[in-house]
């Protein structure tokens, strides 16, 4: 595991992101939408997990109003152990379709794996979405070398597809900012495009529902930094926790509310599984942002 980052240096002025000739400035929402190309995913349960069914599910979520489609072969919790090759058998020739049938749209690929990085990036992907918080120093040197964006999160340092027990933070927020704009210097350094980054605060990766929840009060926190923020909380537990307990199935209206209070604190990148509910509740906090304007 790498050593925890330093804090980096506030950087300067809300920044751009760019990716495959698109920007997404301050006040603007990208959706990022998820394919499952697992037999074990906690949400869609192997739904995705044929090649026709994924390249199809991506197809149907850019009609919702998907920018990103975040391809991922690995479920992120603990399971069945899937080795790089296998990984890659997973997502490239998906990513390679999802290219040729969508030419415009923006592809990512959830993996910590920079030998699976090359593979995608070479397929057509554009974004390398490292939600284990640089346990490969060698996805940010991929990302240089193939001109693609990366994505920094703060996984609480540990190990990849593991829940770690009672894990404690002196203030969860700033190790989350000091963490992941450390991962985003370094990787500025080793040669990927400023504009090409993003941090994540990765909720529930290294952190229990209170951390979670810590991290969505205070977010604005997060995106004060300047780098553009991606949220990635569908469906996930500390949604379903602080509703008393909900299962996946009935976590959608708190995932919803969890999204517009990080877009009203300035997040940038969405990472959800309905695309189009998403996408209406993000015009929503448009018009209410623009009305306090």
């Amino acid at each position: 595991m790498p050593n925890s980052p330093k804090p980096a240096a506030v950087p300067g002025p809300p920044s751009v992101l760019r990716l495959r000739g698109r920007a997404f400035g301050p006040g603007d929402f990208a959706v990022m939408a998820v394919v499952n190309r697992t037999p074990d995913s906690f949400y869609d349960r192997g739904s995705t997990y044929a090649f026709s069914a994924a390249v199809d599910a991506a197809s149907r979520l850019i009609a919702d109003g998907a920018d990103i489609v975040d391809i991922g072969g690995v479920k992120a919790g603990p399971g069945t152990d899937v080795d790089p090759a296998e990984e890659i058998r997973r997502v490239a020739d998906v990513v390679a379709a999802v290219r040729e049938r969508h030419p415009e749209v923006i592809i990512s690929v959830d993996t910590w794996r920079s030998e699976v990085a090359k593979v995608v990036a070479e397929a057509g992907a554009d974004l390398l979405n490292d939600t284990w918080g640089g346990v490969d120093p060698g996805l940010a040197e991929v990302a240089a070398a193939y001109g693609v964006g990366l994505v920094c999160a703060h996984a609480g340092r540990v190990e990849p597809r593991t829940r770690p027990h009672r894990i404690a933070y002196g203030d969860v927020v700033a190790d989350v900012i000091a963490y992941t704009t450390a991962l985003a210097e370094r990787a500025v350094a080793a040669g990927v495009r400023r504009d090409a980054i993003l941090i994540d605060p990765a909720h529930d990766f290294g952190k229990n529902t209170w951390h979670s929840l810590e991290v969505s009060r205070r977010l604005g926190e997060m995106t004060a930094t300047g780098w553009p923020v991606l949220v990635a909380v569908s469906n996930k537990d500390f949604v379903g926790e602080a509703l008393g307990g909900l299962p996946v199935e009935e976590r959608h209206a708190g995932t919803l509310a969890t999204l517009a209070v990080s877009a009203l604190q300035g997040a940038r990148v969405f990472r959800v599984h309905d695309a189009a509910s998403a996408r209406t509740a993000l015009a929503v906090v448009r018009r209410l942002a623009a009305a306090r304007s």
